[in-house]
């Protein structure tokens, strides 16, 4: 009788220890699932909303605004990029004074996509930027900068956000860490779920049809 009394004792002990340890882990994925679900809130409202604009792009209007500047080029400047387009050097970058003149005069700043091309009687600059898209050209025979910016209104720009097209590293990071911040919220939320699961019998049939959905219209309707 003490035997059994004092296996039964150590028997409650461990289910109290395993009790206590789920409560504890339960409580750390809902700490986790909340903190997620904080950061991914406002991002995963925008990318779902310009998730809708950017696959009806081609069925949204857009009327791009385009700014236009031209004007003479100061003859030193001009005189030091004809020197160096006689190099013949195609891929070489804007000298430091060039860049500084551009962002003086103009407010245009070369970013890291920026493409300098040069050839005997012209330098071209390409301009990429979210939303629409610029480019600057030095005429060297005449002395003449042109300039020109367009812009694709809002919707293009935040569709450009969604894909990270043209945005900079930065943004490029931001991405990154919000994905990490959607996969713990989702990880998280399916623990959860798995913790509710037996009170709830409808956790695993909804859980499988939010797969099989996508999986069948991929399988039956897009063209691999």
């Amino acid at each position: 009788m003490l035997i059994y009394n004092d296996n039964h004792y150590h028997l409650n002990y461990y289910l109290l220890g395993v009790n206590l340890a789920k409560a504890s882990l339960l409580k750390q994925l809902y700490q986790w699932h909340w903190i997620s679900s904080a950061i991914c809130l406002v991002g995963m409202l925008v990318f779902s909303i310009t998730g809708i604009t950017l696959n009806h792009a081609s069925q949204i209007e857009a009327k791009p605004k385009v700014e236009r500047q031209e004007l003479a080029t100061p003859q030193q400047i001009n005189q030091q990029l004809q020197t160096l387009a006689e190099q013949d050097q195609t891929q070489q970058p804007l000298p430091s004074n060039v860049e500084q003149w551009l962002i003086n005069q103009h407010g245009i700043h070369l970013s890291a996509e920026s493409q300098v091309e040069w050839s005997a009687d012209e330098v071209y600059i390409s301009l990429p930027k979210a939303g629409g898209d610029a480019w600057a050209r030095f005429s060297l025979a005449n002395s003449q900068f042109e300039y020109e910016s367009t812009s694709r209104g809002v919707i293009s720009l935040l569709n450009d956000l969604h894909k990270g097209r043209h945005t900079g590293v930065v943004w490029q990071w931001f991405i990154d860490v919000f994905a990490i911040a959607c996969v713990v919220f989702s990880l998280t939320g399916l623990f959860i779920l798995q913790q509710h699961a037996r009170r709830r019998p409808m956790v695993w049939p909804l859980v499988s049809t939010g797969l099989l959905i996508p999986l069948l219209l991929v399988v039956f309707f897009v063209h691999i």
